[in-house]
């Protein structure tokens, strides 16, 4: 038993839940519009349940920006000096600015608890779109999602080549779309809103690099992936795009060329 095993199954009662709403709507079980809408269900109600991490991201990284030219000038004040005195000073000092802008030692916490979650929905759909049940993602579910078809392409189906053209396409303009979704995010909307003062030259262009990195092992990782887990990826990506292009806009993080821009 895993120790993921927990969330997948609760994720699980999710898409088994909207996947039962739908079809008393009266949808065929078996489409690939349902499957599709189930898929989106579970992302949405995991990216609402995480908003108030995602709020508690925000503040830490103002609270960061806030108070970095104060700990730039703190360790610049005290350059070279080791000895005991110093060193009990320098440290009180340190304190007192994270107390004043409240900075946490806990300040990853956020980003650390949602891992779980990501990595325990990336394996529900994967493992129910090879044919494994999970939770309350019985047999007959499993069937259902192994019956369902986009354009005529099975959910369940993996890789880019060896079923047609028509797969190819479907699998492409997923992986695409997804592909493009990140790039756009981190690219135009994280980045300008990151502080970068300060930071070594390396993290920086570890940073600068990140988006065609990212939107590279997407598409790769395409071929090898389920189709389900491509519509997971375009639905996450496109609620992320959105959520960071509402944190920049209206929220920047101080001494970001984003919170340049609006002053």
């Amino acid at each position: 038993m895993s120790l993921l095993d927990p969330l997948s199954h609760a994720l699980a009662a999710v898409v088994a839940a909207a996947h039962a709403g739908l079809t008393s709507a009266g949808l065929d079980p078996s489409s690939g519009t349902v499957w599709v809408l189930s898929v989106a269900a579970v992302v949405v109600a995991v990216r609402v349940a995480l908003l108030p991490l995602a709020v508690q991201g925000v503040r830490v990284a103002h609270a960061s920006a806030r108070a970095r030219p104060h700990l730039r000038a703190l360790a610049e004040r005290y350059r070279g000096r080791r000895d005991p005195d110093s060193l009990r000073a320098f440290a009180d000092e340190r304190r007192r600015i994270a107390a004043e802008h409240r900075l946490s030692p806990w300040g990853v916490v956020p980003l650390l608890v949602q891992l779980p979650v990501w990595f325990a929905l990336y394996r529900l759909v994967s493992d129910v779109a090879a044919g494994s049940p999970v939770g309350v993602v019985g047999p007959t579910l499993v069937a259902s999602l192994g019956a369902a078809t986009v354009l005529g392409v099975p959910l369940a189906g993996r890789g880019y080549l060896g079923a047609g053209a028509a797969h190819l396409a479907v699998v492409a303009t997923l992986a695409a779309a997804a592909a493009l979704l990140s790039y756009v995010t981190q690219k135009y909307v994280v980045a300008p809103n990151t502080v970068l003062d300060g930071t070594p030259d390396a993290m920086v262009r570890a940073q600068q690099l990140m988006p065609a990195l990212s939107a590279v092992g997407l598409l790769v990782a395409a071929g090898f992936v389920p189709v389900a887990l491509l519509v997971y990826w375009v639905v996450n990506s496109t609620w992320s795009l959105g959520q960071a292009a509402v944190v920049t806009h209206w929220f920047p993080t101080p001494g970001s060329p984003a919170a340049t821009r609006r002053t």
